[in-house]
């Protein structure tokens, strides 16, 4: 009876010693840097198993055990679901590591900033060279639903759901900024302001400036002036399907379109583009400026004037500036080859430009 109780004690001791030895062994592997060199994006797909899960891992370098794995998955103490998606998984992360890295859920999030002043035609491009993304593109967007800001997404994320989140962003930012107008302004509507927001956008691109160019535009729209806006007139001839690449020409500012706001009088029937918070805060919100005139000052921004003879000297003015640099330019162009030698070819000169109008 003796012996037998001591092979029994040497069982369970052997017994003891084996399991204490592989938990030692286990807890040193789930601990032990991972083969990963250097950080990688690994996509775990959606309703992948246990199985399928370590072969992606092991495939990426992650890991080097696929069963390791799948072991640590049935040990953990506090099991959690992983879930799909793109992560980031650390270069020498630990099993241990990584399995709460993939219980997380912290995806890997991208980024697409959309500038203000694109057209919606320009975004949806945008968002369909995505690769990250999936789904075709279904909704109606129209010109100015979009609102130009930084979204983050996630991969598989589909093209239609980053869309309509640009969509309520316009929408929220614009309800806000309409129910905060400015008393008194010659605006029926939201809408109104949308347009008018867009004009703003692509008139300057300086911050300090916006608020007086949208009272320029909000004072022609009291006294019944026409606009005489280049941008709507562009986006007449283009569609807002991309840039005009040439100058305005006469035929262009006396064309019959809705657009051409040197025809027609108060704003265009819809947005030149997407504006951004900060128009969109203009149009609503202008200066209290009583300027009707602005042109270009050569030096990045607008002069501003209340008068007409005010004004056409700030065009006359623009006018030397554009000359001068016509000359320096020209002086800066090489000269006749020398005896023997062949003349560089030369771009084709641009057809004179019409010249600007009294008014703004």
């Amino acid at each position: 009876m003796l012996s037998y109780f001591r092979w029994v004690l040497f069982f369970v001791a052997m017994f003891a010693t084996l399991m204490g030895g592989a938990l030692f062994l286990g807890n040193t592997l789930l601990n032990a840097p991972g083969p990963l060199d250097k950080t990688r994006n690994v996509v775990i797909p959606r309703g992948a198993g246990p199985v399928t899960m370590a072969k992606v891992l092991q495939e990426e370098g992650v890991i080097s055990h696929a069963r390791l794995f799948r072991i640590a998955l049935m040990i953990d103490p506090a099991p959690k679901p992983i879930k799909a998606g793109e992560y980031e998984v650390p270069a020498h992360t630990t099993m241990r590591a990584l399995v709460d890295l993939l219980q997380s859920g912290k995806v890997v999030q991208r980024r697409l900033t959309v500038p203000e002043g694109v057209t919606t035609s320009e975004v949806i491009e945008l968002v369909r060279k995505i690769e990250a993304l999936t789904g075709e593109i279904t909704l109606d967007l129209k010109e100015g639903d979009l609102l130009p800001e930084t979204y983050f997404y996630s991969r598989d994320d589909t093209r239609d759901g980053l869309l309509l989140r640009m969509k309520e962003a316009m929408e929220k930012t614009l309800d806000e900024a309409w129910r905060k107008r400015a008393p008194g302004l010659p605006l029926a509507n939201r809408r109104d302001a949308l347009v008018l927001a867009s004009i703003v956008e692509k008139e300057t691109a300086l911050p300090a400036e916006r608020a007086k160019v949208a009272a320029v535009f909000i004072n022609r729209l009291r006294r019944r002036m026409k606009l005489e806006s280049d941008p709507t007139t562009i986006y007449g001839l283009t569609g807002g399907k991309g840039p005009l690449n040439r100058e305005l020409t006469r035929a262009d500012l006396q064309s019959t379109s809705p657009y051409n706001t040197y025809y027609v009088v108060g704003l265009p029937p819809g947005p030149i583009c997407n504006p951004g918070h900060a128009s969109i805060i203009a149009a609503t919100n202008p200066a209290r400026d009583r300027s009707i005139y602005f042109v270009a000052d050569g030096q990045g921004g607008h002069a501003f004037a209340l008068t007409l003879p005010e004004h056409n000297r700030n065009v006359a003015r623009w006018r030397e500036i554009q000359r001068e640099r016509q000359e320096a330019a020209q002086s800066q162009a090489p000269g006749p080859p020398a005896p023997g030698q062949s003349a560089p070819a030369q771009p084709t000169a641009p057809a004179p430009a019409v010249p600007a109008p009294a008014r703004k």
